[in-house]
C-alpha cells in the first residue's frame, strides 16, 4: 500500500513549534520560525509518496513567498496527476528512466491548465522534486531549495550537494514555464553501496543567523550516526535557539544499497 503525505504552511504554520513526523522511511521536519524574530506565517509546503513494494520514493519540497497560494497550487496539481506519475515510477528502471520522468514533469508544468492557474495565484514558489528508484536518485529543481546526499565515500571527497541553488526561478504568478525557454535544472546520480542519506531542505536552515548550517558538512557533522528523526530534532532545536525567522521544511531518509557503485577500472 502506498504511503502519502502533503502539507502547506497555510494549513498550520508551526511558528515557535518545531514538529517532526515520519512517513514510511522519510522524516518530515517543519518549523515556521520564531515569533520573537518576526515570524508570523509559513509559506513552505511538501508532498511525499512512497511505494515500498516497487522500491521508490517521490518527494517534493516548496518554498513560496508573498503567499502560500503557489505552493498549494503545485501540490494540488501533482496530486491530480498522481496516477500518471506513478505509471512512470512502478516499472523497473530502464536506461530512459530520467528522460521519461523529465518529460512527464515538464508536461505537467507546461500544460495550459497549470499555466492558467499559475497566472491567477498570488506569489510564486521554488520547487524541488526528488525521486529515488532502485540505486538511482533523480531531481528536478526550480529555484533555491537544496538537495544533499551523504555517503562516507563522497564525504571523504567533500561532495554533498547534488543540485545547484538558482535564484529568480519560480512557479506561480512569475513562472519560469512562461518563458520562451523554461529555466530549471535536473540531474541523476547513482547511489553508492551502503547507506545513502538523502536530505532536502528549504533555505531557512542554511540562512539561519550565526550560520550554524551554512555548508552541508555542518549539517551532517552532528547527524551521521543519528537516526533521521533525531538528526532533524537536533537541527530544528539549533535553528530555534539561533532565533531563525524564516521557515524551514526538511525531508530526509536513508537508502541502503547492496549493489556496488561505479569505481575506476584500475581499482577493480
Amino acid at each position: 500500500m502506498m504511503k502519502q503525505f502533503n502539507w502547506v504552511g497555510s494549513e498550520k504554520n508551526f511558528v515557535d513549534e518545531p514538529t517532526i513526523n515520519n512517513v514510511g522511511p522519510i522524516t518530515v521536519g517543519r518549523f515556521g520560525g520564531n515569533s520573537v524574530s518576526g515570524s508570523n506565517k509559513n509559506e513552505d509546503g511538501c508532498l511525499v509518496w512512497i511505494d515500498e513494494e516497487n522500491d521508490w520514493e517521490f518527494a517534493m519540497i516548496l518554498d513560496a513567498h508573498y503567499s502560500a497560494e503557489s505552493a498549494e497550487l503545485v501540490i494540488e496539481t501533482f496530486t491530480n496527476k498522481k496516477a500518471e506519475i506513478v505509471d512512470v515510477l512502478v516499472p523497473a528502471v530502464k536506461k530512459d528512466f530520467n528522460k521519461v520522468l523529465e518529460h512527464k514533469i515538464l508536461h505537467i508544468f507546461q500544460g495550459e491548465e497549470c499555466l492558467q492557474a499559475c497566472r491567477e495565484v498570488k506569489g510564486e514558489t521554488a520547487c524541488l522534486i526528488v525521486v529515488r528508484k532502485a540505486q538511482f536518485v533523480w531531481w528536478f529543481s526550480i529555484g533555491d531549495c537544496l538537495l544533499y546526499l551523504h555517503h562516507p565515500e563522497l564525504a571523504a571527497l567533500g561532495q554533498y550537494q547534488l543540485n545547484q541553488r538558482h535564484f529568480y526561478e519560480w512557479v506561480g504568478q512569475v513562472n519560469t514555464f512562461e518563458l520562451d525557454v523554461p529555466c530549471y535544472s535536473t540531474g541523476t546520480r547513482e547511489l553508492r553501496k551502503g547507506s545513502n542519506h538523502l536530505f532536502l531542505t528549504t533555505d531557512g536552515l542554511v540562512e539561519c543567523p550565526g550560520d550554524p548550517f551554512s555548508t552541508p558538512d555542518k549539517i551532517f557533522h552532528s547527524g551521521t550516526e543519528l537516526s533521521c528523526e533525531d538528526m532533524v530534532h537536533s537541527l530544528s532545536r539549533t535553528i530555534q535557539d539561533h532565533h531563525v525567522r524564516d521557515s524551514t521544511t526538511i525531508l530526509t531518509w536513508k537508502v541502503d544499497v547492496s549493489k556496488e557503485g561505479c569505481i575506476p577500472s584500475n581499482l577493480k
